[in-house]
């Protein structure tokens, strides 16, 4: 005996005590899904059968089903439920969370249950109880459906219950399993020319597509428009074919209603349908009747990547089946006013949405079709003389035909979904990026963000950091190689070359460490295409790793001005109206210049005054027959690691003017119109960046080498050994393919090899001698590196998001994240 239950269902088990509810959720549902009411009077009294207690075991056990049903989860309460009143909170719950509720009823003689009773010492009620609950329990079962339980199932012997078996039944809406590739279809409202000529745009033939596609209409399939019947015809043979997925819409609820004999106002279009169709043979009548009878409002495709709803839904009801779920589906929420034509004020929920899913619908007639927070309305009004829409998916491609006339006149002109060139004026929150989070990325699942991190860069985000819609991305931190063992050395190239062959990357890229600040370089190809692209007015933005500003705007308009005319090539060749660059910016002192006066110089001024003084004062002593030999020699040995520690630094400043003597050294092309770059190899980019030629830019030196190779591994280290010993950084050290992966999940993009001098600037000048140096090799490199990971993944992240054309606040959880986690304790000399 099969007994049916829909997916998230509230199943409430009724029954007198002694039916066996207890057994039977034991035997077919699983532990966590049942919550029983003994369970929980144990829990608050210590004494399951401690009646005096229920009132606070069922307040907890409401407390935990409400949990569950929120998370879209079976939920099986096991309690006698004989009464009316303690089913109406049950499904008060159901209803709260949009779950069908199921009752499943143990309808056992009260001879049986009560000798069940007796078997058990815990039970010490007489007969009189059983009889009394089976009695209400009698009562109730006529009404259990009108109650509001979707589902009612009732077992009447042992027999019964021992052969039930439960069968979970996907809600009708969930087709997760159907993946694409999807043509979601606005409202055609009747429209047959242009819907065929849609279908031919888009490459189907005789209502099939060739490469298997999908077409999924938005509902609003009738009214209006002159040839109902042909639309629904034509939508009728695709769906039997399995060429289409159809929703309801509000005017196919509407016409069933007509067709059912119910009292409707015949407006809006409902007229001509009606009149349409009494054209049509009567067998037409009753399947296209019987069609839009079993629509369903709503559908949850390619493993709940994509919402398809009529008016749009928002995220709380995906997958949900309720009457209000359907409503919100067919009608969308109003405010109840009207506006000045009569028609109903919508509630935008689209501008807060903030769901995972990529909402797709139709209902309100736009100009455009254009993205709000990853959802697209897909009417553009056909019927009124607009065009006929359809979204590629998951291309994300808009494909249209334009009417053939006005079919119909609107009731109101149609006008453009929102202001500011398609852009929500405020598609940032607060809530997006306050207290503790948990980013889904693709490269390294679940990256999470506590509240206090939140805090931190909400702080620099706040007072520091250039506007949001300029921060697409932000930089990872990058870890240092392995401490090397070679003698008076802490990093070494050929740690670096072992760490990628360990990982499986035989071929990588050494990259010249520029002498400079990292910047990230967002510029447009023209000044229309902020505003529209990004929502905000301006060439771009030149910014640090941390999301602050190089530069004043009008400095930073003449820097991009340079980038904007040296990038023309590649704005043409990318088919793009911007590009986001990986840049360093040099030199050093135009970010850090009170970095290296206030610190470095202060130091090295400090040492210079002080140490010469003091070798004179020692080799005085040593001339009096004083033996201060061993201190000399340490003072000696100071006074010249401190020349070379001002050396290093002053190799990192020349004079600037504005921006004058101001360089670009860009490495990667991050992102740009539909596109993030990192599946491309990094000589790719290197490439295409050496044709920005000009004054202000750098070129990127470089070197392959095949970690395999011995001989290609020294000439590795003998180009390291030229660049540190002519005053250079150092480099870095990056697989060749640029995103690589390995057996423990992504490779760091990339690890430095600082030069032994650069580094004295980083651990002062000492940091040589012996002493410090077997100090310093015991520094821990574990924590920097797993931040390196996960910051590096939010980025990759944050540019798949930025390439997809997701709403700023999608993309900007990914840079907040980065952000946040910088406020990290880790050692910031790494």
């Amino acid at each position: 005996m099969k007994l049916t239950i829909p997916d998230m269902s509230l199943v409430v088990l009724v029954g007198a005590s002694g039916s066996g509810k207890s057994t039977f959720a034991r035997t077919h549902f699983a532990p966590t899904q049942v919550l029983s009411s003994d369970y929980f009077r144990g829990l608050v009294a210590d004494d399951e059968n401690d009646q005096s207690a229920s009132g606070a075991a069922f307040d907890v056990l409401h407390y935990v089903a409400a949990k569950r049903l929120e998370a879209g989860r079976i939920t099986v309460i096991d309690a006698t439920n004989v009464q009316r009143a303690s089913r109406a909170s049950l499904l008060k719950l159901a209803k709260e969370y949009d779950v069908l509720p199921t009752a499943i009823v143990l309808d056992l003689p009260v001879k049986v249950c009560q000798e069940r009773n007796e078997a058990r010492p815990d039970r010490d009620f007489g007969e009189h109880v059983v009889r009394r609950q089976r009695g209400e329990l009698h009562r109730s079962l006529k009404s259990l459906e009108r109650e509001g339980f979707r589902r009612v199932h009732v077992l009447r012997s042992e027999a019964e219950i021992a052969e039930a078996e439960i069968v979970v039944e996907p809600l009708r809406n969930d087709r997760r399993d159907l993946t694409g590739p999807f043509d979601v279809i606005g409202d055609v409202h009747g429209c047959r020319e242009e819907l065929d000529e849609l279908l031919v745009e888009l490459g189907y033939v005789d209502g099939v597509h060739p490469e298997g596609r999908t077409a999924v209409f938005v509902g609003d399939l009738v009214d209006r428009g002159p040839d109902t019947p042909g639309v629904l015809r034509r939508v009728m043979a695709m769906a039997e074919a399995g060429s289409a997925l159809v929703v309801c819409g509000n005017h196919e609820q509407k016409l069933v209603r007509a067709l059912n004999g119910r009292k409707v106002k015949t407006t809006h279009g409902l007229a001509e349908s009606l009149e349409q169709l009494s054209a049509q043979d009567e067998d037409f009548r009753a399947k296209a009747h019987a069609f839009c009878e079993g629509l369903i409002a709503h559908y949850v495709l390619d493993g709940g990547k994509l919402v398809v709803a009529h008016a749009g839904l928002p995220e709380k009801f995906h997958g949900r089946a309720s009457g209000r779920v359907r409503s919100t589906a067919l009608y969308g929420d109003t405010t109840g006013e009207t506006d000045e034509y009569g028609l109903p004020v919508r509630l935008p929920w689209a501008r807060d949405y903030r769901g995972k899913a990529m909402v797709l619908y139709g209902h309100t007639p736009t100009l455009e079709p254009e993205w709000i927070n990853g959802t697209m309305c897909l009417d553009t009004g056909c019927v009124f003389g607009g065009k006929l829409t359809a979204l590629r998916y998951p291309e994300r491609e808009v494909v249209s035909v334009k009417a053939k006339k006005v079919w119909y006149e609107p009731a109101r002109p149609l006008e453009p979904a929102r202001p500011l060139g398609g852009r929500e004026p405020a598609v940032l929150e607060l809530g997006d990026v306050t207290g503790k989070r948990i980013v889904e990325t693709r490269h390294h699942g679940r990256v999470g963000v506590s509240a206090e991190q939140s805090a931190a860069a909400l702080e620099v985000m706040s007072r520091f950091a250039v506007d949001p819609r300029w921060l697409p991305y932000l930089p990872p931190t990058m870890a240092p190689c392995s401490t090397s063992a070679t003698d008076g050395y802490l990093e070494h190239p050929e740690e670096a070359f072992a760490e990628f062959r360990a990982a499986g990357v035989d071929h990588v890229l050494c990259e010249e460490k520029h002498m400079g600040s990292r910047a990230v370089v967002l510029v447009c190809r023209d000044d229309d295409v902020a505003p529209a692209r990004f929502g905000i007015p301006g060439p771009g933005a030149v910014y640090t790793r941390t999301g602050r500003p190089f530069f004043s705007p009008d400095q930073n308009a003449r820097l991009l001005a340079d980038v904007r005319e040296a990038a023309s090539e590649l704005f043409e060749e990318l088919d793009t109206g911007w590009l986001l660059l990986d840049t360093e910016l040099l030199p050093w002192s135009a970010k850090a210049g009170s970095l290296i006066s206030g610190q470095y110089a202060a130091v090295g001024a400090a040492a210079q005054s002080v140490l010469p003084a003091a070798v004179a004062s020692l080799d005085a002593a040593a001339a009096r027959g004083i033996d201060v030999s061993e201190l000399l020699a340490r003072t000696r040995t100071r006074e010249s690691t401190v020349d070379a520690y001002r050396q290093a630094y002053r190799r990192y400043c020349w004079p600037t003017d504005g921006l004058d003597g101001v360089r670009l050294a860009p490495f990667q092309i991050l992102a740009s119109e539909g596109h993030a770059y990192h599946d491309r190899p990094h000589e790719w980019h290197l490439a295409l960046l050496d044709r920005l030629t000009g004054d202000r830019f750098t070129r990127t030196r470089t070197l392959a080498v095949d970690t395999t190779d011995p001989a290609s591994v020294t000439r590795g280290v003998a180009w390291w050994l030229e660049l540190t010993g002519a005053g250079g950084e150092g480099m870095v050290v990056k697989p060749a393919a640029n995103l690589t992966r390995g057996a423990r999940g992504l490779v760091q993009p990339g690890v430095k090899v600082r030069g032994r001098e650069y580094l004295r600037i980083i651990y002062g000048p000492d940091y040589t001698l012996p002493e410090n140096l077997s100090r310093l090799r015991k520094r821990g490199l574990n924590r920097k590196r797993a931040l390196a990971s996960r910051e590096y993944a939010l980025g990759l992240e944050a540019l798949e998001r930025l390439a997809r054309g997701e709403p700023l606040w999608r993309v900007h959880e990914c840079v907040f994240a980065v952000l946040a986690l910088e406020s990290d304790p880790v050692d910031p000399r790494l």
